[in-house]
């Protein structure tokens, strides 16, 4: 992928995460707690496999 076309997709990204954030502050924290839980269910299910693997 150009470097050019590589820019303007994470300036885009990145201008539009402030753009929902400012005009849309609950979604956008909605969004970021779901991004957080599943996180968090990923980083347990991985400690609970290898704690099964210790065992």
């Amino acid at each position: 992928m150009p470097v050019f076309v590589k820019k303007l997709l994470t300036w885009g990204s990145v201008a539009f995460l402030i753009y929902f954030m400012a005009f849309r502050p609950d979604g956008a924290a909605q969004l970021f707690k779901a991004i957080g839980g599943l996180l968090m269910a990923m980083a347990q299910g991985l400690g609970d496999f290898l704690t099964g693997l210790m065992t």
